[in-house]
């Protein structure tokens, strides 16, 4: 097990103020400023963990995905009786987290690193963090155009990071890679900043940057790699915006017409929305309801769009143009002049 590190870090993501025991690979170190929402234990477990026997836990969730081992790639128990959650990963990787969502201790393997723990770190359990606060999650990226977020939403593989990285080339900001978090104030819907990375795998690299040595790995371990936004023209912004359109993105196609974007009913972009939230295996009966009124209200308020891919990859920045487009007839507020002018500089 590895030692808590002495000196405390504070950063800022998805609109909490963090406190770790060691720097976190891809968060920004910030001063410390107020009280902390999330207290991070990195290389440690609470001391009380170990002394629990095996009646204490009660399994929550069993992923149905399986690792090289065959071993399902997560396991999650209830500790306490719902007070904590132990989420274990089949690497050994593993997390405890308190049910308010304001403390998590996390250890890992000594072949692993801190890199390949934050890869877990700031996506699913940031994510479960998140949603245990009561913050309703998606899985979508999100783009600034204007003074306005754009979401883009699909599962693993749909291209919402690869869409992202190319409206960055392009010089547009963004506000999130992957984990979209949702809060709604003063009768708007909210996008929360991340943290300045957006990954890519190697194939999306080669094809953006001509080589998929462009970019650094994530980790030493993993060939994942990664933008980053604060070394590329400081395309990250780290303020709120409010939610102005989703495009949610479809099956690539080989249809001659593609890339292009339909229009999606009432009842399939409240069904869109409920299968791409974020973390929804872990979510019990409250923050499940909380899901649904605030995606009701984000169909009632929001443009939801399907956008079709072409299979080709050299059609991605055709991509964007439709998006663009599309963007500027469903919420036809003024966009400023510097972004499109950028985009046609690139």
């Amino acid at each position: 097990m590895q030692a808590r590190e002495s000196a405390l870090t504070y950063h800022r993501a998805f609109g909490m103020r963090i406190e770790a025991t060691g720097p976190i690979p891809g968060l920004v170190a910030s001063s410390r400023s107020g009280v902390a929402d999330l207290q991070l234990f990195l290389g440690s477990m609470p001391p009380w963990l170990n002394d629990r026997s095996a009646a204490d836990r009660s399994v929550w969730y069993v992923s149905s995905a399986r690792g090289e081992t065959g071993e399902p790639n997560l396991r999650v128990w209830k500790l306490l009786d719902g007070a904590y959650c132990l989420l274990r990963y089949c690497d050994g990787t593993q997390f405890v987290a308190d049910r308010s969502g304001s403390r998590v201790w996390a250890t890992w393997p000594d072949q692993a690193t801190l890199e390949d723990t934050a890869t877990y770190l700031l996506g699913p359990i940031l994510g479960f963090v998140l949603r245990l606060r009561g913050v309703v999650c998606l899985h979508a990226s999100a783009i600034v155009v204007g003074d306005r977020a754009v979401a883009l939403l699909g599962p693993a593989g749909a291209g919402k990071s690869t869409t992202a990285a190319i409206f960055a080339r392009r010089g547009f900001s963004v506000l999130t890679d992957d984990v979209a978090a949702l809060v709604e104030r003063d009768g708007r819907v909210l996008v929360e900043p991340a943290y300045p990375r957006v990954r890519l795998w190697p194939d999306s690299v080669a094809a953006l940057y001509d080589s998929e040595e462009a970019l650094p790995r994530l980790t030493p371990t993993w060939d994942k790699r990664y933008l980053d936004l604060n070394e590329h023209g400081g395309r990250f912004h780290p303020r709120p915006l409010p939610l102005a359109a989703i495009y949610a993105l479809g099956k690539r196609s080989d249809d001659q017409q593609a890339p292009f974007v339909e229009a999606v009913s009432t009842r399939d972009a409240m069904m869109g929305l409920i299968a791409n939230g974020y973390g929804s295996r872990l979510l019990d009966g409250a923050m499940r309801a909380r899901e649904f009124e605030l995606l009701g209200a984000i169909v009632d308020r929001v443009p939801f769009r399907r956008v079709i891919p072409h299979s080709d990859p050299q059609k991605m920045t055709a991509l964007s143009d439709v998006i663009l487009r599309d963007f500027e007839a469903v919420a036809p507020l003024p966009v400023p002049r510097s972004a499109p002018s950028e985009a046609r500089r690139v």
